[in-house]
């Protein structure tokens, strides 16, 4: 059976409504190079001066994403929720910052981290009920008005009962991949639920940043059109995905 976004997939092809990105995903500008990103490439926990980097609340999912995709994109984001004094990733203090006091820097970031969650969660529901998390029309265009470093992007509705369909938007995620974009997508049951990222690629697998555990998993993408994601991901079908375009 259709989920509500796969049947709204439907019709947008019955009726012609989708149109190809007018930039092909392939082509796209990569990132610039050399970023200080919140997410590290490697699978597992991820976590920053100590903090599990998980979504601070039941509804903020999307915004531990948009949260994940800024500090990929703008340096200046990383700054933000690092203040100065606190510790390096690799635990060596960040150069020219001050020496913060071990149990002072886990503290700071991880309220500025779940503040910055909560903010740009208000940010990007602003016509939507923040209770039902985060659009993803309201991912795009906090993306839109607030990062405009990581370029635009739009939403690719997915029918994961069509198998042309599925190989579509598989394609197309992992050309972003390999362009070095990161992809949010959404996962749910009959309806949309939450947002995950994908990251990377590994050994054929995507690395997929799932912020309920705050790790980075990998994740086949013929799970996808077999509708199983449920193990990995928490839901088993993929309703959306959010390409760079």
């Amino acid at each position: 059976m259709r989920t509500v976004c796969g049947t709204a997939r439907r019709v947008q092809v019955l009726v012609g409504a989708w149109r190809p990105a007018v930039v092909p995903v392939a082509a796209v500008r990569p990132l610039a190079a050399g970023r200080n990103p919140l997410l590290s490439e490697r699978l597992g926990d991820q976590r920053r001066a100590g903090v599990p980097l998980d979504q601070v609340d039941g509804t903020t999912c999307g915004s531990a994403v948009l949260v994940a995709l800024a500090a990929w994109a703008d340096p200046a984001e990383v700054r933000r929720l690092d203040g100065p004094g606190d510790d390096a990733p690799d635990g060596r203090a960040a150069v020219g910052a001050p020496v913060a006091a071990p149990a002072t820097a886990p503290v700071l970031f991880g309220s500025r981290y779940d503040a910055r969650q909560k903010q740009v969660h208000r940010e990007s529901t602003r016509f939507w009920p923040q209770a039902l998390g985060t659009s993803p029309w309201g991912m795009v265009a906090w993306l839109r008005r607030h990062l405009p470093s990581a370029g635009p992007y739009r939403v690719r509705l997915v029918d994961d009962v069509d198998a042309r369909d599925v190989a579509g938007v598989v394609a197309a995620v992992e050309s972003a991949l390999r362009s070095g974009r990161p992809v949010p997508l959404l996962v749910g049951a009959m309806v949309p639920r939450h947002y995950v990222m994908a990251v990377g690629l590994h050994e054929g697998a995507w690395k997929v940043y799932e912020p309920t555990s705050g790790q980075i998993r990998a994740v086949d993408p013929s799970l996808v059109g077999r509708r199983t994601l449920g193990r990995l991901l928490g839901f088993d079908r993929l309703h959306a995905a959010l390409l760079p375009s």
